[in-house]
Parts: structure tokens; C-alpha cells; sequence
């Protein structure tokens, strides 16, 4: 069975949208323009490395290859990401052109409890609120990797969802770093 691990930007407040520079949120770019170091920019580093395969929802995936592929080489994320097989959730999508790119048009739960299923490495999801949200109802997240800046944003997007039902998390681990970043993170609690 594959990890299903979620990793996110997110605010103090908890807003998750437009980190990188989505314009249509009034703090667009918020990660960049917040208190920003190397420590915590190679972590992201490391975790691309570990994963096996990108999920994503389509508006982050329409981001993501609108950039990736025309990124510089020399950054040190680009090759990876380009290379790394890629998975989108979407009922729209039909004919991808970015490289190594699967569209799972049927219904989210089903595909990605497919994908989970399968023997492999760890599954990273990034953005991808709504399906980020559809997965943590379903119970299918392993992992939460919460990136806490130390900024409070306009309203937007939040991590997470506001659950039907109340689920328990426990803190596997912490990291602070110099910046005043906080990675925090989770797994599922057991009852």
C-alpha cells in the first residue's frame, strides 16, 4: 500500500490558497512575501525527492504545468517534478501535455483509494484544496505536512475541512526553523 501524504503552505490563520502567486487572491505570492529561508525551502526539496508520484487536483495541476516545464534547469526542483508520474483528479481535463501526466477522471475516492492501493512509494498531494478536503473526509490521508508561516492572509482556502465528523490527529513531528517557519506534522490518531 502507498502513503498518501498532503503538504501544504499554509498561513498562521490556515488559509493554504495562493502561496506561489495565483492571481486572483489579494495576498497572492504570500509564501514569498512572508519571512522566507533556504532551511525550510530544502525540506520541500527532500520530500519531492521521497515521493513516488504528484497528485493533484486540476486548477494546481493547470498551475503546476504551466511553470514546470518551462522552469530553469538549474533549480533544482524542476527535473523531478517534470519526471515524476503525475495523477489528476478531474472530470474536464481529457488530453494532458505535460509529460509523464495521468488524468483519473472517475469518481476522486474511488481512484485515489486505486492509487493507494497499488505497491509504491509515497503519494505527495500539493494545493488541490478541494480534493485535498474530499480525501480528508474520506479518511484517506496518512499524512498531513502543515508548512506554518508566520503571516496572517486575507480569507481564502483553508487547509482543512470543517468535518462532519471530529478526527483526531497526533503530531509525529516538529520542526521550527530560523525563518519562523513551523513544519508541523501529523498522522490520523487512532481511536
Amino acid at each position: 500500500m502507498s502513503k498518501l501524504i498532503v503538504s501544504e503552505f499554509v498561513s498562521l490563520n490556515g488559509v493554504m490558497e495562493a502561496p506561489g502567486g495565483e492571481a486572483t487572491h489579494p495576498h497572492t505570492g504570500w509564501t514569498f512575501k512572508s519571512l522566507y529561508g533556504e532551511d525550510h525551502y530544502a525540506y520541500k526539496g527532500t520530500e519531492l525527492e521521497e515521493a513516488e508520484t504528484l497528485l493533484l487536483g486540476r486548477k494546481t495541476y493547470e498551475g503546476f504545468a504551466a511553470a514546470w516545464p518551462t522552469r530553469d534547469r538549474t533549480d533544482p526542483f524542476t527535473d523531478k517534478i517534470n519526471s515524476t508520474p503525475k495523477y489528476v483528479i478531474s472530470s474536464t481535463l481529457t488530453d494532458p501535455e505535460w509529460e509523464n501526466t495521468t488524468v483519473l477522471p472517475g469518481d476522486p475516492i474511488e481512484e485515489v483509494s486505486k492509487l493507494r492501493e497499488a505497491d509504491g512509494g509515497p503519494i505527495l498531494v500539493n494545493g488541490s484544496a478541494q480534493l485535498v478536503h474530499a480525501l480528508a473526509e474520506a479518511g484517506l490521508v496518512d499524512e498531513y505536512r502543515a508548512m506554518v508561516h508566520p503571516v496572517l492572509v486575507a480569507d481564502g482556502l483553508r487547509m482543512f475541512p470543517d468535518p462532519a465528523v471530529m478526527q483526531k490527529l497526533r503530531l509525529t513531528d516538529c520542526i521550527a526553523y530560523e525563518s519562523g517557519v513551523a513544519l508541523l506534522i501529523y498522522e490520523p490518531a487512532a481511536d
